[in-house]
């Protein structure tokens, strides 16, 4: 009996996408007025045909891979890559346009806040819910019950409506339902990032048990360092393409350096941001001023930031966090820690940021940004947004190169405290 527990052949999402013009709204003239216009013009001309505003998107395309039986594997990419809508359609929440898929055992899920739980049941209720939809006997999941509620640490929120629980606890109980009630195949989104950073560990130390319990683990997230230690296998995508798929180290290290652009100059579309806020550009210069994406070891490096804002915005935070080619977070700045302020008028702002000369050892970073208004709403998130390359040029670690000897450069001074007599 082959172990295979998930294969797909030439799987394919097709989306029909509908143009029209930008308006700040369409009242019901306007609608009625088209469409009169639209039978004059057949009435006129009955050759004639409607101009045709939709068009074809293919989210997924001649996607083919294997998964066996107690594998861990990520699921990699850039926003808009095809990696929720695989999830979608191997969780058969979404049906395929084309090509197939065959999953043997029992699949839970966990996609976004709010999947599978009905909002008006009680926590207690949504976990025997969700342990029927699975198949299970309700002995089966009573017999699981008292530590699916120790994991999720709801115990004073059991009898509640799920509607009322904060988007953590929902997420708590949400994971722990779903990796409890011993499903075969458990498949998760990047949702576990809604919950704090104790809990975030405590999952990844299930989905591994769950993994050694030769149960499979499909995982989506965009921090490769969780990937890599979580999962043996990556699957690449671009543009809803299959790119590569291999050893998570060597394809994760792939990523970083060539998934985001490595030009030093990175445009941004407003239109598909939040109005209130946008980042429009991202650049990388050096020491002369000139954009580039690799840069002597010795020497600072300026990252410019463009955006704009169409109303006031209080309290905002910027945010950039450096990953090094292992996805290691190397450093985070924040807005508040600057001399920007934290009021953001209507208009268009540039800002800069240095980072010093002989900070980071030889290697490829890429630069996540995002914006938020701390404890309320994030208005804007990219990762891996830009790459650079730190070139070894001479630094007084040079002669260590290729050792693991950290991943920042310190000037400290060693001082002899108490010397040995000599004769």
């Amino acid at each position: 009996m082959s172990d295979t527990v998930i294969q797909v052949e030439n799987l394919g999402k097709k989306y029909i996408i509908g143009h029209q013009q930008q308006e700040r709204y369409t009242a019901l003239r306007d609608v009625i007025a088209n469409k009169v216009k639209s039978l004059g013009t057949l009435i006129q001309n009955p050759k004639s045909k409607i101009q045709n505003s939709q068009e074809e998107f293919w989210a997924l395309k001649d996607v083919s891979f294997e998964i066996k039986q107690g594998d861990r594997v990520g699921i990699i990419g850039r926003n808009g890559a095809g990696k929720s809508t695989l999830l979608k359609i191997l969780s058969r929440i979404t049906e395929p346009t084309q090509g197939s898929i065959k999953i043997k055992g029992r699949v839970a899920s966990l996609l976004e806040v709010g999947t599978g739980f009905h909002p008006e049941l009680t926590g207690r209720e949504n976990i025997y819910l969700n342990g029927a939809i699975l198949g299970m006997s309700r002995v089966d999941i009573k017999r699981q019950f008292d530590e699916i509620v120790a994991f999720a640490e709801v115990e004073k929120f059991l009898d509640t409506p799920v509607k009322r629980y904060s988007s953590g606890m929902y997420v708590r109980l949400a994971f722990a339902v779903a990796a409890h009630l011993e499903p075969e195949i458990l498949i998760v989104d990047e949702v576990l990032a809604v919950g704090d950073s104790q809990f975030q560990k405590k999952c990844l130390g299930k989905m591994e048990d769950v993994g050694k319990e030769g149960r499979t683990v499909l995982f989506v997230s965009h921090n490769m360092a969780t990937v890599t230690s979580l999962c043996q296998r990556v699957i690449w995508l671009i543009n809803g393409k299959i790119h590569q798929e291999g050893n998570a180290d060597w394809i994760t290290s792939k990523y970083l350096i060539h998934g985001s652009e490595l030009s030093g100059d990175i445009s941004l579309e407003t239109g598909r941001q939040d109005p209130r806020f946008c980042f429009k550009r991202i650049s990388l210069l050096n020491v002369e001023g000139k954009v580039t994406s690799v840069f002597d070891i010795r020497q600072p490096i300026r990252v410019r930031l463009e955006y704009c804002s169409i109303q006031f915005v209080k309290d905002l935070e910027l945010t950039m966090r450096v990953y090094n080619s292992s996805g290691i977070p190397i450093f985070s700045v924040n807005r508040s820690s600057s001399s920007l302020s934290s009021e953001v008028r209507e208009g268009t702002y540039i800002a800069e940021i240095k980072f010093p000369g002989k900070l980071l050892v030889s290697d490829t970073y890429s630069i996540d940004i995002g914006a938020h208004i701390p404890n309320v709403e994030v208005l804007s998130h990219y990762s891996s947004l830009i790459s650079f390359e730190i070139e070894e040029t001479g630094s007084n670690m040079a002669v260590y190169s290729g050792a693991a000897f950290g991943v920042v450069l310190v000037n400290l001074t060693w001082k002899e405290v108490c010397p040995t007599n000599r004769n």
